[in-house]
């Protein structure tokens, strides 16, 4: 059977994920490095130090074991290119067992015209990914915390297909008790089971390392993360290169504003010397006693914005 031209195309471009409209990846299942949720996203990624929130488990799953209850997150947004994305996470604490969370996000990359070598009309194809998590979290010593998740990787393409498993770890930290928590998380670390075709390629590994800061008398949380720490680079300053700032301000009790500014986004999105506001993003949240709702707003400079919306309960 030919395959045709366009498929070929298409399937070069979704193997990075949603990645392709950023910088070149060398591995597979690349949207494992997309930002899950609206208020992760709000901050620009800075998350690995984030505590009391199911969605830990996709940026560091030491964060499972700071739920103070039931939580549950669902999101959706519609990426570029109408492409769709969501995720569902839950965390919970078991008696005598500990913190344990659930997590999947998956991208649907729509439907895509097939044609022959010669023109012909061979109908439509579709190509899409998820990822499932299960993750554990605990407590080594008072105000340290440590996590790992078992991840499951599905993609498809058209009549190709490849799966993956993967494992997450991380750490966090209470540096300084109400005013400072550092983290480390290493994320992705496995193996391609079956490769599209017949070339195994790599998972995106990611290094991560965070800090929360809570400034005294100040209504704020500042987040600093640095990403992709694993990666070899020509200087050490380069290894910093890929890093995301956040700021989380209580405009009131029920009321969250965030901002957040990613390095590497905005070197990846700059078309000739100009970046326009690729790489900043802004945010509320709502909340009450049972659920809050998180918008975000990420900008790609020329490109475009992406919007999302998470609705979280509290049990």
């Amino acid at each position: 059977m030919k395959h045709s031209r366009t498929l070929t195309v298409v399937c070069l471009c979704l193997l990075g994920g949603t990645k392709m409209l950023q910088a070149a990846d060398n591995s597979t299942f690349s949207f494992l490095r997309s930002d899950v949720g609206a208020r992760a996203a709000a901050l620009g990624g800075s998350f690995v130090t984030m505590t009391d929130d199911p969605n830990s488990i996709f940026y560091n799953p030491a964060g499972l074991a700071t739920l103070t209850g039931k939580k549950v997150s669902f999101g959706f947004f519609k990426h570029l290119m109408d492409i769709n994305s969501g995720h569902a996470s839950y965390g919970t604490n078991i008696p005598n067992l500990g913190f344990v969370g659930l997590g999947v996000v998956y991208v649907n990359y729509g439907e895509f015209k097939q044609t022959g070598d010669e023109g012909q009309d061979l109908g439509t194809f579709s190509a899409g990914e998820f990822a499932f998590a299960a993750g554990y979290g605990g407590e080594l010593d008072p105000g340290l915390n440590y996590g790992a998740n078992a991840k499951l990787i599905y993609s498809t393409i058209a009549d190709y297909h490849s799966s993956g498993l993967a494992v997450d770890f991380g750490l966090q930290y209470s540096a300084v008790p109400n005013r400072m928590i550092v983290g480390v998380s290493l994320l992705n670390l496995g193996t391609q089971l079956n490769p599209y075709i017949t070339t195994r390629e790599g998972l995106p590994l990611d290094l991560r390392v965070g800090m929360s800061l809570f400034p005294e008398h100040l209504p704020a949380s500042i987040m600093l993360n640095f990403d992709r720490l694993n990666e070899s680079q020509e200087t050490f300053s380069g290894h910093l290169k890929a890093f995301s700032v956040g700021v989380e301000f209580a405009a009131s009790p029920n009321v969250s504003l965030r901002f957040g500014y990613n390095n590497e986004n905005r070197q990846d999105l700059k078309i000739g010397q100009s970046a326009g506001f690729a790489g900043l993003s802004v945010g509320i949240g709502i909340t009450n006693d049972m659920y809050t709702i998180d918008y975000a707003l990420s900008s790609y400079g020329s490109i475009g914005e992406l919007h999302r919306i998470s609705l979280a309960l509290s049990f």
